[in-house]
């Protein structure tokens, strides 16, 4: 079976600095894949080339056959990848039932698809408590919760979410990987930027690496979670 999305040798530039070299890597329906990878690895500029933010000077990035190299992001969330920035961007002064509502959208294929606010919030408890509370007031926890909430209100096929634990306090570190861990029982495909391998450890099906913006390891996780070399070679700071 193919690929939901695939990065066939993608060339990257920001201006005339080159951030990614020939990069590849699939995404199967379904799984949970980690990139990991230093800072300035390449990870956010994977994720920005995906959705059109940063497009490719070359290479293909594929979803169900279909080529989005050259697109703008609004077409590729219109295909149904949503995107879930580190910087948030929520809408400050609208409320927490504004912010998800706005967002509504039907699926790719123009069906309704599954997530309603009576969703989110049975997903969310304290976005249902803070409905009504504007967007700006919220912490940082919860503003990353209304993020996550707020992108899949557009019922996406694919989710990718940007260092999603970066800033947040372990207590909420820990529920945010109890939420994507529902996401990922639901069947939603993700994948997930970080560099808290603890966070991801218990949601990654797979884990590539990047390093210097080039794959220098790809495996299933447990392999990665057992190969202490491999994580001090790249991880280790």
């Amino acid at each position: 079976m193919a690929p939901l999305l695939e990065l066939s040798h993608v060339e990257t530039y920001y201006d005339e600095s080159h951030v990614l070299f020939d990069l590849s890597l699939a995404i199967n329906a379904g799984e949970v894949v980690c990139l990991l990878g230093r800072n300035g690895a390449g990870k956010t500029t994977t994720i920005r080339t995906i959705v059109g933010l940063t497009p490719p000077r070359s290479g293909r990035v594929i979803l169900r056959g279909r080529d989005l190299a050259g697109l703008p992001p609004y077409r590729v969330a219109r295909l149904g990848i949503g995107f879930v920035p580190e910087d948030r961007r929520i809408f400050p002064n609208l409320t927490v039932g504004e912010n998800l509502e706005v967002a509504r959208r039907p699926r790719a294929d123009g069906s309704p698809g599954p997530w309603s606010q009576e969703r989110i919030f049975d997903l969310f408890p304290v976005m249902r408590e803070r409905r009504r509370q504007a967007g700006g007031t919220l912490s940082g926890g919860e503003q990353q919760m209304l993020t996550i909430a707020r992108t899949l209100m557009g019922n996406p096929d694919l989710l990718l979410l940007d260092e999603p634990s970066e800033g947040l306090a372990p207590r909420i570190v820990e529920l945010l990987g109890q939420q994507l861990g529902r996401l990922k029982e639901s069947g939603l495909t993700i994948v997930l930027a970080e560099q808290n391998v603890r966070f991801v450890s218990g949601l990654g099906d797979r884990v590539y690496i990047l390093e210097k913006g080039t794959v220098r390891y790809q495996g299933e996780m447990a392999a990665f979670l057992a190969d202490e070399q491999v994580r001090q070679a790249y991880l280790a700071v």
